[in-house]
C-alpha cells in the first residue's frame, strides 16, 4: 500500500482531459468481442477494471491489438467464445463480472470467475438470479460471491424480468444473455438506469428496443440471434473522473478548470444536476453527440455552496458520484440530505460507512438516517486532518484527496495504488492543475 496525502493552498486552473468512460470501454470490449468482424475503439480507458476486461475476454477467443492508440478487437460473434485455459480473474470491477457473467450465461461453455478480496465481498445473486432463470448454472460460495463456477446452458430460455432494485449491471447482464437466445428477452425497470449498454447493442446492430413504462420505469426488449457487426466506438470521457477535479475547482477561492469531451448521458449526469441544485458554477459548453451518446465540455468555477434536498430518484445517475458529492455537501452552507442510499453499501466497499467515517474524521457534522446520509457544513472549509482507510475503493480514495486540497489542514488516504481501478493519471492531473499532492 502507497500512503499519500493532498494538502490546502494552491488555485486550480486549466483545461484538461479525463480518461475514457468506464462504463462504456467494459461494454465496448465486450460487445466487440461478441460482434463479427474488428472493431476499432478509441479513448478507450486504460486502467486496471477495464484491461481486467481485456484479459478476459482475450482469455475467451477474441483477438485484441493495440495500434496508434487505438484497441482493435476481432470479435468471435455471439456464442462463440471458447473456455479459457485457467481461472479469470477480474480484480476489483463488478461491473466487468456481472456483465461478463450475462455475455457466457447462455452458451455451453464452463469458466470459473475470481477477483479480489473487495470483489470477492461483493454478492452476485442479483446477476446469478434471473440468468438462472436462463438457464444457467452457478456454483459460488457463500452469499452468492466469489469465486463462482458459471456452467452456461445451450438451451437458454428467454425471460421477461423485472430488475428488483435500479442496477444498470442486473439489466446489463440479462440484455447481454439475451443475445444468445431465442425468442425475445425483455427486462423491465421501475427507475431507468443508465442506457449504455442499449445504446451500444443498437450501434452493433442488435435488435433492441427501449419504451418508457410511466413513472420513470423502462421495458428493454432484445431479439437473440440477430448478428451484432463490428463498429468504430470513441470513447467519451468519463463523468465520473471529471467529478473529483471539478469538484475540487468549486471548493478551492480562485479555481476555475474546464473538462473536455465529458460524457453527458442524461442517465449519468445525476451529479451535475445535484451540484446545480447546491448553488454550483458550472457551465456546459459545445454539447455534442458522439455515437448515441451525448458529450460536452464543462466548465468548474468556485463559488459558494448551499445545502441541499437530493431525492432518492437521482440516484441510479449518480450511484458512483456520492463520495464527491458528500465531499462538496461538507463545504456547502446549510443541511444537505442524501436520500436512498442503501446501495452504497454494497459497492466496492461500504460506501455508505466509508463516507461517514471519514468525513467524522475530517470534522464534519454528518449521521445516517436510515438510508438517508445528512451533512450539515457552515460554509466554510471543514477541518480535515484525517487519515482515511481507502478499503480498496478508488472513490473514496479520490474523494478524501480532494477534501484534503480545500480543507484546513491536509488529508491522507492509506493506499494510492486503489486509483488505479478507474484514473491511473489522477494524481499526475491534479498536480497539473495546481494542487499539492505527495
Amino acid at each position: 500500500m502507497t500512503q499519500i496525502g493532498s494538502k490546502p493552498g494552491n488555485v486550480l486552473s486549466g483545461t484538461i482531459r479525463v480518461p475514457g468512460d468506464k462504463s462504456i470501454s467494459h461494454r465496448a470490449l465486450m460487445i466487440g468481442a461478441a460482434a463479427v468482424g474488428q472493431t476499432r475503439i478509441s479513448g478507450l480507458l486504460e486502467a486496471d477494471d477495464v484491461l481486467r476486461t481485456a484479459e478476459a475476454v482475450r482469455a475467451l477467443g477474441a483477438r485484441i491489438q493495440q495500434q496508434n492508440g487505438n484497441w482493435l478487437i476481432e470479435g468471435v460473434g455471439p456464442g462463440g467464445f471458447v473456455p479459457p485455459d485457467g481461472e479469470i480473474d477480474l480484480g476489483n470491477s463488478g461491473t466487468a463480472a456481472r456483465l461478463l457473467l450475462g455475455l457466457l450465461a447462455t452458451q455451453e461453455i464452463s469458466v470459473s470467475i475470481t477477483g479480489d478480496e473487495s470483489l470477492r465481498s461483493r454478492p452476485m445473486g442479483r446477476v446469478i438470479d434471473p440468468l438462472g432463470l436462463m438457464g444457467a448454472n452457478f456454483e459460488a460460495e457463500e452469499g452468492d460471491r466469489m469465486p463462482l463456477r458459471l456452467r452456461g446452458t445451450g438451451e437458454p430460455i428467454p425471460v421477461e424480468y423485472l430488475v428488483p432494485v435500479p442496477s444498470a449491471q442486473v439489466k446489463s447482464a440479462v440484455l447481454l444473455a439475451a443475445l444468445n437466445t431465442p425468442g425475445r428477452t425483455t427486462v423491465r425497470e421501475r427507475e431507468a438506469t443508465r442506457d449504455h449498454t442499449e445504446n451500444m447493442l443498437k450501434s452493433f446492430g442488435a435488435a433492441i428496443s427501449v419504451e418508457d413504462s410511466g413513472a420513470g420505469g423502462r421495458k428493454i426488449s432484445v431479439d437473440g440471434f440477430a448478428e451484432l457487426t463490428a463498429v468504430n466506438v470513441d470513447v467519451p470521457g468519463d463523468p465520473s473522473s471529471a467529478a473529483f477535479p471539478g469538484v475540487a475547482a468549486l471548493l478551492i477561492p480562485g479555481s476555475e478548470i474546464t473538462v473536455e469531451n465529458v460524457g453527458l448521458n442524461p442517465l449519468r449526469a445525476g451529479l451535475f444536476d445535484t451540484l446545480i441544485d447546491m448553488g454550483a458554477n458550472i457551465e456546459i459548453m459545445n454539447r455534442r453527440d458522439s455515437a448515441g451518446e451525448a458529450v460536452g465540455d464543462i466548465v468548474f468555477r468556485f463559488g459558494a455552496l448551499k445545502g441541499a434536498d437530493i431525492p432518492a430518484n437521482r440516484a441510479p445517475s449518480m450511484i458512483d458520484e456520492y463520495p464527491i458529492a458528500a465531499i462538496a455537501a461538507a463545504f456547502a452552507d446549510g443541511e444537505t440530505r442524501f436520500r436512498g442510499l442503501a446501495e452504497l453499501r454494497v459497492k466496492e466497499s461500504d460506501r455508505f460507512a466509508a463516507i461517514i467515517d471519514g468525513l467524522a474524521a475530517c470534522g464534519v457534522d454528518v449521521r445516517a438516517d436510515g438510508d438517508d446520509i445528512v451533512i450539515c457544513g457552515d460554509g466554510t472549509p471543514p477541518p480535515g486532518g484525517a487519515k482515511i482507510v481507502v478499503n480498496l475503493d478508488h472513490r473514496i480514495a479520490m474523494a478524501f484527496l480532494v477534501m484534503g486540497l480545500a480543507a484546513e489542514a491536509p488529508v491522507t488516504i492509506d493506499d494510492a495504488a486503489a486509483i488505479e481501478t478507474s484514473f491511473p493519471c489522477f494524481i499526475e492531473l491534479m498536480i497539473g492543475l495546481g494542487g499539492k499532492i505527495v
